[in-house]
């Protein structure tokens, strides 16, 4: 079956996780003879000035002029199904009719929990939150989640609007949720639990495993540091061993204090890129995912397993259905310095329990994760809304010949 997918995705101003994961699919897609359509925008394209964030201010809950170019991108390529990843602020939902008007099937990879919380996140201020859940977005604005009422009442208005003019539930034909925890939230507050799957995003490893523990030489983390992460609680962690080193990848300009915060055995290398990213990986000896909010599915998760290395994780939301407690790695509550430091201690002494995390972790990713394996089960879902796409059409075809001919 000859198959042609259309990709949706406005990037974030700075190279995040959901663009890395889009452009694997986009090459294992295109591997398996699928032709990939691409359909995006990037939030660099905002100014930043005041009349630049105004325009992404109405953008984000209608953009006409979005949809008018996506009705063309659509007439002009003809996917068979349209996958969606990440709609904000210059895509907008406005295209979301525009594929039930072609009469063209969407599926829609929620990476998050925007489709209810208007940051996404469930956080504000530091702290989880459900306040706006049930249709309560106007607690976006009161306590004005984003530190600037602009840009929290933009966020509550675009996820408000899209709810109650249900521009995602009555135009995406599959939703699919990247961890039973999400779905059991988002069910809640409306997803229609006979329309939605929870799958990984498929992903390739290039990781090769580290057959002696005692040969990395630091406690590693990698991804972005900013205030929803638990990177302080790290710190705090590494305080309490000195004789440790830790060293951080992933770019810091949201919270730029931490460089003036960290302690000797504390190194802060900036954002890596792909060879360094796997070096990285291959001298470290324990990695560490410290968060303190309810995260999507986090590739560094898996490229850490893949490398044979032993995680210590945050025991929040979704995280603890990848890595398994003493099995996989180990979890520790966010904001717990004390057990984190205990966690890493009895690691870094032990290299044999080191090992068997590790190895452990490693043929979970090749059972679970395989990314063929993955693929297989996404190429399922773009079957299925074709094939039913295909019936509704033709019963909608019937219905509309038998009111002609009883007139």
């Amino acid at each position: 079956m000859s198959l042609t997918i259309a990709i949706v995705h406005n990037a974030y101003g700075k190279v995040s996780g959901e663009e890395i994961v889009i452009d694997d699919l986009v090459q294992l897609l295109q591997s398996r003879g699928v032709t990939v359509k691409r359909f995006s925008r990037s939030s660099a394209e905002i100014e930043d000035t005041r009349l630049g964030k105004i325009s992404a201010f109405f953008s984000g809950f209608h953009n006409p002029f979005s949809r008018r170019a996506f009705g063309q991108f659509l007439r002009d390529n003809r996917p068979d199904v349209v996958h969606i990843h990440n709609l904000y602020p210059l895509i907008s939902p406005s295209i979301l009719p525009e594929c039930t008007a072609q009469g063209i099937p969407v599926v829609m990879t929620v990476h998050n929990f925007r489709l209810a919380c208007p940051n996404g996140l469930l956080m504000s201020h530091g702290e989880i939150c459900d306040r706006c859940l049930g249709g309560r977005e106007y607690w976006c604005i009161f306590r004005n989640c984003e530190e600037s009422i602009l840009k929290s009442t933009g966020y509550a208005l675009r996820t408000a609007t899209a709810r109650i003019l249900r521009c995602y539930y009555d135009n995406v034909n599959h939703f699919i949720c990247l961890s039973v925890f999400q779905k059991n939230i988002l069910l809640k507050e409306g997803l229609p639990a006979d329309r939605v799957t929870v799958l990984a995003n498929p992903f390739s490893f290039t990781g090769e495993t580290i057959s002696n523990k005692e040969s990395g030489g630091y406690v590693a983390y990698v991804g972005r540091i900013s205030p929803e992460k638990d990177v302080l609680t790290l710190i705090e962690a590494a305080r309490k061993l000195d004789n440790i080193q830790f060293k951080f990848a992933g770019d810091y300009h949201r919270m730029p204090e931490v460089i003036k915060q960290k302690p000797d055995n504390c190194e802060f290398l900036g954002q890596l890129n792909a060879e360094e990213i796997v070096q990285f990986y291959q001298n470290a000896r324990i990695i560490v995912f410290a968060t303190r909010c309810y995260e999507g599915f986090p590739t560094v998760l898996l490229e850490a397993m893949s490398h044979s290395l032993p995680v210590i994780c945050s025991r929040i939301g979704g995280l603890p259905e990848i890595v398994d407690d003493r099995i996989t790695g180990l979890l520790y509550e966010p904001g717990n310095a004390d057990e984190l430091a205990d966690h890493l201690r009895t690691l870094w002494q032990n290299p044999a329990l080191c090992q068997k995390l590790g190895d452990a972790g490693r043929r979970k990713v090749l059972e679970d994760y395989a990314a063929e394996r993955l693929l297989d089960r996404l190429l399922g879902i773009y079957e299925k809304v074709i094939s039913e796409n295909g019936r509704r059409r033709t019963k909608n075809r019937g219905l509309r010949a038998e009111d002609g001919n009883a007139d």
